[in-house]
């Protein structure tokens, strides 16, 4: 017994079509194991074959299109704290790397103290140690 119709969607385009299906289902589990997205959002590929006869209904050409509905990445958020030096004029941002604002901590990658942006506090003491200039007020009095 044959069927009536025979379309093996493995099979159609020289198995373009599920090579394509293929490719897509690759992408949609790459997303579902991306750690930046939801582990329960929703995936989906939709395949569309599209079947245009032609004037004596003898002849169609099947065409398909594929989508692919994926997860989006899930933003982050950080605090950034920003002013102006004093001594330049200029504006400066840092993202903020301890708990709080002034506030110093120990970074777990190094094991050095830092400041709330992430500076080695042996190294601001090393400069301000440079700026620092001891002015002797009795040499001025003349």
């Amino acid at each position: 017994m044959t069927k009536e119709i025979d379309l093996q969607l493995s099979e159609l385009a020289n198995g373009a079509i599920q090579e394509k299906l293929n490719g897509e289902l690759e992408k949609v589990f790459a997303n579902i194991h991306d750690p930046n997205t939801s582990a329960t959002a929703k995936r989906g590929v939709t395949i569309k074959l599209e079947f245009k006869p032609d004037e004596n209904r003898q002849v169609v050409t099947v065409s398909s299109d594929f989508s692919v509905k994926v997860a989006p990445v899930e933003g982050v958020s950080t605090t950034v704290l920003t002013g102006k030096d004093i001594a330049t004029g200029k504006v400066e941002a840092h993202e903020l790397k301890s708990v709080a604002p002034g506030q110093t901590y120990i970074d777990t990658e190094d094991g050095k103290v830092k400041t709330d942006v992430g500076v080695p506090i042996d190294v601001i003491e090393k400069e301000q140690a440079k700026q620092q200039q001891i002015i002797d007020l009795q040499q001025k009095r003349g």
